[in-house]
């Protein structure tokens, strides 16, 4: 089965050279990367394109501008699934993900259709985040999961596997969602289609280098865009 990682950069030189190797020494079959960069200031594009020079199992797709999350993902699932890939990923660049968690994902992925790595079940972790993160966070999951009516604990982390089927049958050009409530919005239109879907535990670390993406604009914009998640169809 072809396995394909997408993982959206902007300004992570710093860690994506490292973050590639790592994945590509675990020597999963038939796995290969999609790295979509914003135009980033610090020169990731510029690495990215060497690594896929030096590695054949990597492709870059450039952007003109930093366009949000959810954009940077929906390029790059449609460049898996125009690759015949079987299974996608997604995950972040800065090693918050944890490589070693990506088998767990693909023996998962065996009895489910959608696999999320969750912070909120039994053994599951966040480190090196202030309290008023933690607050945040576990704030924005309860609230989804109570505007949305979803059973799952973390509906807002962003290290996830999906089968095939499930970005085909979502429509990719009618997600709304730029920021951080992407991650809300494919996996509540996953549920609301039938789709099944597995939480397994991870533990997420803050990045090891660079400055974290988050601010409160994009938890103001998951709010009301959550309200009008829980009207749409998919």
């Amino acid at each position: 089965m072809k396995t394909i990682i997408v993982i959206p950069t902007y300004n992570e030189k710093n860690n994506l050279a490292e973050l590639v190797k790592e994945i590509l020494a675990l020597a999963i079959g038939n796995l290969s990367i999609i790295i979509v960069d914003d135009n980033s200031p610090d020169g990731t594009g510029i690495l990215a394109d060497e690594l896929a020079k030096n590695f054949s199992g990597v492709k870059v797709i450039h952007r003109a501008a930093k366009s949000g999350l959810g954009s940077a993902y929906i390029a790059g699932f449609k460049m898996a699934l125009a690759d015949g890939a079987d299974y996608i990923m997604e995950m972040d660049a800065d090693f918050s993900h944890d490589t070693r968690y990506l088998p767990d994902f693909l023996r998962e992925i065996a009895t489910a259709d959608l696999v999320l790595g969750s912070r909120y079940i039994k053994g599951g972790e966040i480190k090196n985040w202030n309290w008023l993160r933690k607050a945040v966070s576990a704030l924005g999951n309860f609230y989804a999961r109570i505007i949305l009516g979803a059973p799952i604990k973390d509906l807002t982390g962003g290290f996830k596997c999906y089968r095939r089927a499930v970005l085909a049958k979502i429509n990719l050009d009618e997600l709304d969602s730029a920021g951080y409530v992407f991650q809300i919005e494919t996996t509540y239109l996953a549920l609301k289609l039938g789709f099944v879907i597995k939480e397994i535990p991870i533990i997420f670390t803050e990045r090891r280098a660079g400055d974290s993406k988050f601010n409160f604009k994009i938890f103001l914009e998951a709010l009301w865009r959550v309200l009008l998640l829980r009207f749409k169809k998919p």
